[in-house]
């Protein structure tokens, strides 16, 4: 019977999707998390009365066919890139992109990963670097003797200098776009990874043309609605319940057809 391999293909899309939904809630206060959603799409399907088939010698054709499809499968889990909202920190070193745009951070093994999670620190040499110590690329160094830190929404950064009026521009952020963002490894950390996918990244200064503007003592928010997972939630359970119950209808089937005498 089918219908009970059916009702498992549900069953198996229905878990992931509840574990997609899971991940998003569980990281609603993630800095610039971008919530995931599972898109599922039919599985083949048997033809026991091919569409289009003569059906006689005068030429008639079959208009409907009977196909009878064999479940579900998982598409993909893409990734909305609708930016969160942009949360005041006052840190110095909180930066949030307004607009589009990834910091570029430099991995131990040198690659580049990027990411929108801005809450930057200071390494031991004054290097700028994220929480666990990698670098922001261009690497940033601020004088030891600074007693304050300004970054401009076009992302120059300016040291204060003990004893001195002018500010001393230090360095300038730059940001990467991607042709494809949904394309990016996620990596773990709030970190992502080019890929074939996403295409190679297009780097400039922020506040020019497709970049975002970097604001300081922001962090963006994740992009997770809480209502609506909490909503999509029930409706997978409820799709859960219903594909065993055909699993638990087509049980008592085959029960009754043993019991035929």
């Amino acid at each position: 019977m089918r219908s009970l391999n059916i009702g498992a293909t549900g069953m198996l899309a229905q878990q992931l999707n509840v574990e997609v939904i899971s991940h998003n809630i569980a990281n609603m206060n993630t800095t610039a998390y971008q919530r995931r959603r599972a898109e599922f799409q039919d599985l083949l399907y048997q033809n026991q009365r091919r569409v289009g088939a003569a059906s006689s010698d005068a030429g008639t054709i079959v208009p409907v066919g009977v196909q009878v499809g064999l479940g579900v499968k998982t598409a993909a889990v893409y990734r909305i890139n609708e930016p969160g909202n942009l949360t005041l920190t006052e840190n110095t070193l909180d930066m949030a992109i307004n607009g589009s745009g990834y910091f570029q951070i430099e991995m131990p093994n040198g690659d580049t990963a990027y990411t929108r999670a801005g809450s930057f620190q200071l390494s031991n040499d004054g290097t700028i670097v994220t929480a666990d110590g990698y670098t922001v690329q261009p690497g940033i160094t601020i004088p030891q003797n600074a007693v304050d830190i300004t970054v401009n929404s076009s992302g120059e950064v300016l040291a204060t200098i003990d004893g001195q009026v002018a500010q001393q521009n230090v360095g300038q952020l730059e940001l990467a776009n991607f042709a494809n963002d949904a394309g990016l490894l996620a990596v773990g950390d709030n970190l992502y990874k080019e890929t074939d996918a996403s295409g190679a990244p297009t780097t400039a200064a922020p506040a020019t043309d497709g970049f975002g503007t970097l604001q300081q003592g922001f962090l963006e928010t994740s992009n997770v609605n809480v209502v609506e997972e909490v909503t999509n939630l029930i409706t997978a359970q409820r799709a859960y319940e219903m594909n065993s119950k055909v699993i638990e209808t087509s049980d008592q089937m085959m029960s009754q057809l043993n019991n035929i005498r």
